[in-house]
């Protein structure tokens, strides 16, 4: 089977619109399995090193002495020469987007109460409170 580096390399420029430093980065999780790309992030280059962003020092560690086996799953994804070097950065999981729960707060207090037969007693009881 042939890598996605080589079968890049034999594209002209014109047919190819993909950078190495992009095709690097796409080839991550593929080189370290889902559960490590779960935890991680590959960066940027820098000229021949991959800065990766990890979740905390441990997995850094534990990264640190793979980093051989990393390297040449790389190579194997991407071709010879393109990454000679990984630096893992510690770097906390960014947060995704959240999307609101509603438009408008609600200004009914009884709104709050999840049960929807405790919220109708609620606001039975307080409508004859008030009357």
């Amino acid at each position: 089977m042939e890598s996605i580096g080589r079968i890049f390399r034999k594209l002209s420029d014109e047919e190819c619109q993909i950078s190495s430093d992009q095709l690097v980065m796409s080839s991550w999780p593929g080189a370290v399995g889902k559960n490590i790309a779960k935890r991680t992030r590959a960066a940027k280059m820098v000229r021949k090193r991959l800065v990766v962003e990890v979740e905390d020092q441990i997995l850094q560690q534990q990264l640190f002495v793979m980093q051989r086996h990393i390297l040449a799953n790389l190579e194997l994804k991407v071709g010879p020469g393109l990454v000679d070097e990984l630096f893992f950065k510690v770097a906390p999981r960014r947060m995704e987007p959240q999307r609101a729960t509603s438009s408008l707060p609600s200004l009914d207090e009884a709104d709050r109460i999840a049960d929807p037969v405790m919220r109708q007693i609620y606001k039975s009881a307080r409508r004859k409170e008030s009357a």
